[in-house]
């Protein structure tokens, strides 16, 4: 991977947002660390990405959501490094997929993951007084789920992180402020054992790839919204 384009991993002087505090999101439009990965005080790999999304909407974001099933609309998404899709649980093209789980195989730093994406209720990370809190700092809506370690064959699952696509308003559009906690695993109970937990190279690896499946669905979501949503 060239150096010129590797995502900044901040110096100890800044601290990343720990998972706890996913709140403070919406108290800052722009946080210390708002494109690179660290680690939280707590032990966690914190991985953030920010992306403007012209002429979209939370919305187009929520229908996606809800829209994507197949390999073939995932490699959409990212020709290069979406290798397989699927679904179970609720979902469909009015934006139901909280409760859902996407199942996924993608190269994330060059290696193949399996993955079980459970998507979650906003209120699980931002408090059940959300909705008028992101209507107060002009959000529209927040894309929350677990990311856990996925065995196709036997179907089992190790959850070890979390993941937050939130959504602000912008004057043309949308920026999404992607943000992933790796590390929160069952039995993990110490920084260092979180820290440990997480393989090298993977916390460089998802957000280059954050910000490359981001900035390419940016370019695709208006035609494929306007297309599709109401057929």
């Amino acid at each position: 991977m060239s150096t010129s384009h590797s995502p900044i991993f901040v110096p100890p002087s800044i601290q990343p947002l720990r998972l706890q505090d996913a709140a403070q999101l919406l108290e800052q439009e722009y946080l210390p660390l708002e494109a690179g990965y660290g680690v939280t005080a707590d032990g966690m790999y914190h991985i953030a990405g920010s992306t403007y999304m012209r002429n979209c909407t939370g919305q187009m974001v929520d229908w996606w959501f809800g829209h994507i099933q197949t390999t073939e609309q995932y490699k959409l998404w990212h020709p290069r490094d979406h290798v397989f899709s699927d679904w179970e649980g609720p979902r469909d093209n009015d934006s139901t997929y909280i409760g859902g789980h996407h199942l996924v195989h993608e190269y994330i730093g060059g290696e193949l993951a399996k993955l079980k994406i459970s998507f979650r209720d906003p209120a699980e990370y931002f408090g059940e007084g959300w909705r008028a809190a992101f209507d107060k700092s002009d959000y529209s809506t927040a894309i929350c789920g677990k990311v856990g370690l996925w065995n196709p064959e036997n179907d089992s699952v190790r959850y070890m992180g979390h993941l937050i696509h939130l959504i602000k308003n912008e004057p043309d559009g949308c920026r999404m402020r992607s943000r992933f906690w790796l590390g929160d695993a069952d039995g993990l109970d110490t920084p260092e054992q979180r820290m440990a937990s997480v393989p090298n190279g993977l916390p460089q690896g998802l957000c280059k790839h954050a910000t490359e499946e981001m900035a390419i669905l940016g370019t695709i979501l208006p035609e494929l919204y306007s297309r599709l949503s109401h057929a």
